[in-house]
């Protein structure tokens, strides 16, 4: 079993669920998506991801009208597999269709494109072997990017806390907890991360503090400051 957190940005809160592995995904259509489909090759015990990621999938199963065989979704950075910016840490991003044709996976992602509802669907000439999309959100941090995680400061609440928090912990500053919400320990955590990199010890996490920070943990592995429960 994994404690799965969902963050709804309608109304700004964080939803919590104890799911086994083959139960569907809060939010999924049917049993269009399971926890271990999410999951994909992740070890790990608390996952996340948000509302509007798990209707922009109900709208492309629907859209495509058959099942799509999910390859990767879910990562936590310190597990790594991606770049430093990845969506796939927010727990908002999908590669899709390995192990299919090159007319299902442009049926796929056509269907992604159709629906609407995607923050990003990755040109097929980049993915010669699967289909990316993503849920991204919130303006980032760094200009000239449309990949990047978005400025952070105390009171904030999303998934993209949610992979400051754990690199954080990954790190050896403890926030202590993993709840998503940017409060006074992340804060006094992320100042100490900052003062070690040599930037300005603000607690706002910008351009420059998530560059540090997400290459330095990532694919570290499981540090023993992790915190997974």
């Amino acid at each position: 079993m994994a404690k799965l957190l969902v963050y709804d940005s309608y109304n700004d809160k964080f939803y919590k669920y104890t799911l086994n592995e083959n139960d569907p995904m809060p939010y999924s259509y049917g049993t269009t998506l399971s926890m271990r489909e999410f999951r994909g090759s992740s070890g790990a015990n608390v996952l996340w991801t948000t509302t509007a990621a798990m209707e922009a999938w109900n709208l492309t199963r629907r859209t495509y009208g058959g099942g799509i065989p999910v390859g990767y979704a879910f990562k936590r950075i310190w597990e790594g597999g991606h770049g430093t910016a990845s969506q796939h840490y927010a727990g908002v991003s999908f590669d899709v269709g390995q192990g299919t044709n090159n007319a299902i996976r442009r049926k796929i992602y056509n269907a992604a494109l159709r629906s609407g509802a995607w923050g990003y669907v990755e040109p097929l000439s980049m993915t010669p072997t699967w289909v990316h999309f993503d849920r991204r959100y919130g303006t980032p941090a760094c200009a000239g990017t449309t990949a990047g995680y978005p400025t952070l400061r105390r009171g904030r609440r999303s998934t993209y806390v949610l992979i400051l928090q754990d690199a954080l912990n990954a790190l050896g500053y403890s926030t202590g907890t993993l709840d998503g919400v940017f409060g006074a320990r992340t804060e006094s955590a992320l100042k100490a991360c900052q003062r070690r990199f040599g930037l300005t010890a603000d607690g706002i996490c910008g351009c420059a503090s998530w560059k540090k920070i997400t290459s330095a943990v990532l694919g570290i592995g499981r540090t023993s400051t992790v915190i997974d429960r």
